[in-house]
């Protein structure tokens, strides 16, 4: 009986079950009359000879037939007798939570649904024999008589493992209704932006300028979501003069194989209400969740195995590691210190960056409180793959810095050393997964947690909170963001983007991307 009344208790909860992606429907009433699963002809005609029988029993205001097809028996008792008729699919959660009972021919979602919570259904056979149906019934056979498997992997599995699926696409759906207008997406992005932010079958609709898609929001009640380091000019000021809400668009931390920069497109976004996660001047929902969110036994546990499965598969928010070999250097019982190069332009740096901004100020400011340590200084990807700026020349890096390095992974090279030393970058946060000393000179959105050594100015009263590391992870890596499945486009949990990484059919560049890459190569080569 526990696992039956999981079930029932999972289904309900969630809004799961049925036809949940549907929008509400437009008219609710107590009484409903429904068409169970393939209703034909002769079923139709049994359903209005129901319709019609109910309609002397009920008053018609408060009767709601539920039925595909606008036309046919059922549909013009419908308008004889002045019942509302719905014949699209709707969220059949939102119509039971204003019915009082439901009156099904035959079997069908609805009257599965309703049962399950504990509403009074009655299933016909036919006009004029119906039964009640039982919730725990229902829920004995949704386990008993169906077989599971799992979208993302084909595999067999089981129903409580698809009502968790089914839970997260019912929450990403939900948030999507929300979003009025995309605007200051690129061009390659947008298709998969598109799959983000699904609302089946459609999604919000892309627009160039702000005026716009804030005049379709405005008129709609919802928000704008745009790219946060895109916004486009004058976004801000109208959305606010029309009360309409903006929503910040960025990579997540594990985003994909391949550089954003080099058009690889991204398996995992945030979409932010308050802020945007790298800018401290003001809170955002990462900032949020992580200070407020009570983080129970199991999202720690789970975080933990996240934490191992990253650090064992060499993940890293680009990729995964090529498990090259060791990079050499003599530095002579030094401690070994990395620190990591930014996009000089990039906006983690300039507003998190604080009285520190670029690389040569942090390499100078480095040095400056580490002056027996053995540095080792590694340029952004986006630098060296020429998409991006913040080079510096060699013997610029030099006079600070014992040591460069460009080839092989990063997260390799963090194995090596015993502190990293950063402004914002995201390798900071990588090697807190790894065990390592981090100091950071900016204030990127794993600092003020306890878990680092923090040189910048940490914003007053907000990160008060002291988090371990799972803590941490669990908000960064399984709250904050959001994930898609790259290989069947339909939202995931970051467990399923993480296993994608060992299939780089997936990942394979496409002619742009090769173009691309073409292009920063040659550009590279010409900044020598």
């Amino acid at each position: 009986m526990a696992i039956e009344e999981d079930v029932s208790r999972r289904i309900v909860r969630d809004r799961t079950g049925g036809s949940f992606w549907a929008p509400a429907p437009a008219h609710v009433r107590p009484v409903l009359v429904c068409g169970g699963y393939g209703v034909d002809g002769n079923r139709m005609r049994s359903l209005a000879r129901l319709l019609a029988r109910l309609a002397t029993v009920h008053s018609p205001k408060d009767l709601l037939l539920v039925a595909p097809g606008a036309y046919g028996p059922a549909a013009r008792i419908a308008r004889q007798y002045g019942v509302i008729h719905l014949h699209e699919p709707v969220d059949p959660h939102a119509l039971l939570d204003h019915a009082r009972e439901v009156h099904e021919l035959g079997q069908g979602d609805i009257g599965d649904l309703a049962a399950l919570r504990g509403q009074k259904v009655t299933r016909y056979a036919s006009p004029d024999h119906g039964r009640p149906v039982d919730g725990m019934s229902v829920a004995r056979r949704l386990i008993q008589d169906w077989c599971y498997y799992d979208p993302y992997t084909g595999d067999v599995t089981t129903i409580l493992k698809v009502l968790e699926f089914q839970a997260l696409w019912r929450r990403v759906i939900d948030a999507n209704r929300d979003i009025g207008a995309c605007v200051g997406m690129s061009l390659w992005k947008r298709r998969r932006i598109a799959a983000f932010f699904t609302v089946p079958p459609t999604h919000p609709p892309f627009f160039r300028q702000a005026r716009s898609a804030v005049k379709r929001c405005a008129s709609q009640g919802r928000a704008v979501v745009t790219w946060a380091t895109r916004i486009p000019a004058g976004l801000i000021r109208q959305a606010q003069a029309e009360n309409v809400p903006v929503w910040r668009v960025e990579d997540g931390f594990v985003r994909s194989v391949g550089l954003g920069s080099g058009l690889q497109v991204p398996a995992s976004i945030f979409v932010d209400r308050r802020g945007i996660y790298y800018d401290p001047s003001e809170p955002s929902d990462l900032e949020h969740i992580l200070a407020t969110t009570p983080f129970d036994t199991h999202l720690r546990e789970r975080a933990g195995s996240l934490i191992a499965h990253l650090v064992q598969k060499g993940i890293s928010k680009y990729g995964r590691s090529d498990r090259g070999q060791m990079q050499e250097w003599d530095a002579r019982g030094r401690r070994v210190l990395l620190v990591p190069g930014q996009v000089s332009d990039d906006l983690s740096v300039i507003r998190g960056g604080g009285a520190v901004q670029g690389n040569l100020a942090l390499l100078q400011t480095v040095r400056q409180h580490n002056p027996d340590a053995f540095i080792i200084y590694r340029p952004h990807p986006d630098v060296v793959a020429g998409h991006r700026n913040g080079k510096l020349g060699n013997d610029v890096v030099m006079a600070y810095a014992d040591h460069i390095s460009i080839e092989g992974s990063i997260v390799d090279l963090i194995w090596q050393v015993q502190e990293v030393h950063t402004l914002t970058s995201l390798a900071g946060f990588e090697a807190l997964l790894r065990q390592r000393k981090v100091v950071t000179y900016g204030c990127p959105f794993y600092a003020g947690w306890g878990l680092t050594t923090d040189m910048g100015r940490i914003p007053a009263g907000r990160r008060q909170r002291p988090l371990s590391l799972a803590e941490l992870v669990a908000g960064a890596l399984i709250l904050y963001p959001r994930y898609i499945d790259p290989l069947t486009q339909i939202p995931c949990e970051v467990e399923t983007v993480v296993a994608r990484f060992d299939d780089m059919r997936i990942w394979h560049p496409t002619v742009l991307m090769r173009i691309k890459n073409l292009q920063g190569h040659m550009k590279h080569m010409m900044g020598r």
